[in-house]
């Protein structure tokens, strides 16, 4: 086919059909790279300490990685939000969208302190970015409580206590009047 003109449309010539659909998919993999990845991939059976791509949070102390693996937080536990057949707890969503800032890059360190797993077969880590650990960030901004009947460190429930105790005397969050 020809243009009034006479000339071929650039995509009718097959040879620019190929390299233009290429562009396109290598474009869309890079704005929508879950759309790429095979939902049959299994989470790890097992994680070292390092650095991981969050993928997604799923609540205010829970986050899934790139690689598919559950993390959920030591010692501090947010209000549900996503709880099957449970009402959203009061202060979940903003526990949640403070995760979700506190992430924001992408990039966590994980930190092993007791126990690898839970009985839901998440992965029990203490998460930080930078030198900033979200649990105590939670429990400073009192959007959590600490948990301190699991078996971690002593020096990490002192850490956690503390920052809860400062929520509750500022009234912040859950500990608002």
């Amino acid at each position: 086919m020809t243009r009034r003109n006479g000339r071929k449309s650039p995509f009718q010539s097959r040879s620019l059909l190929i390299p233009v659909a290429v562009l396109a998919l290598l474009i869309l993999r890079g704005q929508f790279p879950e759309w790429f990845q095979s939902p049959d991939v299994p989470p790890p059976a097992t994680l070292e300490e390092g650095t991981y791509r969050v993928d997604r949070v799923v609540d205010g102390d829970t986050l899934v990685l790139a690689n598919k693996g559950r993390v959920r937080l030591i010692g501090a536990d947010t209000p549900e939000t996503v709880m099957p057949n449970h009402p959203v707890e009061p202060w979940g969503p903003e526990a949640t969208e403070f995760t979700k800032r506190f992430v924001a890059g992408g990039e966590v360190q994980l930190q092993f302190d007791g126990r690898r797993q839970d009985k839901y077969g998440r992965f029990l880590a203490h998460v930080w970015v930078d030198d900033r650990m979200l649990e105590e960030e939670l429990l400073r901004a009192g959007l959590a409580t600490a948990e301190t009947d699991y078996s971690y460190s002593a020096e990490a429930k002192d850490r956690f206590l503390a920052a809860e105790a400062e929520a509750r005397a500022a009234g912040r969050g859950i500990w608002a009047e």
